[in-house]
């Protein structure tokens, strides 16, 4: 696996693709991150990414995308991007604690009766649909929602490689609708973004998570799981 950290040259961009890469688009990301993959076999997807906004000296941010991107072969050069690439196949260890980032889509599937087949779901708005409509702003509400994106990706850690030790922060939550250039009905998902501690219980198989992803939307910024040693 190899993990790059790749910039824009915005003045490369048309003036379509400025407005959506600034606009945080993930599908014009996607099509411009192909770029730096060409000639890869028809179905195959070599890549998943994560779109970050860079901030200055100060915090605040500069307005300038950076992305975060996992792949199974290295990013070749084009004119127009600044990749930074090393190899990741880090050796980790049974019991070995690490922070992690992770920017997630997480539905459910919902049965929809018989002989039909079932959804897929978000599991906050599934989360908060039980609530009133005036009650969708209170505390209750909000900390259902948190519990519920939680509770998602614990069920899922032990097929993943890992466990929570610790309860993991839930923070930005967004809904986003993608138009595709030719037309038709337009991409809707959610993503959630997850912080926390994870401690390492099957090492091969967490190794595979890094480089399949975690939850759907892979092809929109979702699913890379960054990880980071924690100092002693």
């Amino acid at each position: 696996m190899y993990l790059s950290s790749v910039r824009l040259d915005l003045n490369a961009l048309s003036r379509a693709e400025l407005f959506d890469v600034l606009d945080g688009g993930a599908y014009t990301a996607h099509q411009l991150l192909w770029r730096l993959f060409p000639d890869v076999p028809e179905g195959e997807r070599p890549f998943i990414f994560r779109q970050e906004m860079e901030e200055d000296a100060n915090g605040k941010s500069a307005g300038l995308p950076r992305f975060y991107v996992g792949s199974s072969r290295p990013p070749e050069a084009v004119d127009g991007f600044e990749v930074q690439c090393k190899p990741f196949s880090p050796q980790l260890a049974r019991g070995e604690r690490l922070a992690f980032r992770l920017r997630a889509n997480p539905t459910v599937a919902k049965p929809a009766g018989e002989g039909r087949r079932s959804h897929r779901a978000d599991v906050l708005m599934d989360a908060r649909y039980p609530f009133l409509k005036g009650e969708r702003t209170s505390q209750a509400c909000v900390e259902a929602m948190d519990t519920a994106a939680r509770d998602w990706l614990a069920r899922r850690a032990e097929n993943l490689g890992f466990t929570l030790p610790a309860t993991p922060e839930v923070g930005a939550y967004r809904q986003h609708t993608l138009s595709k250039k030719e037309g038709g009905q337009p991409i809707r998902y959610s993503s959630v973004d997850y912080e926390g501690l994870l401690e390492v219980t099957d090492p091969a198989l967490l190794n595979e998570t890094l480089r399949d992803g975690i939850g759907r939307a892979k092809a929109f910024g979702c699913g890379l799981l960054l990880l980071r040693r924690v100092p002693e």
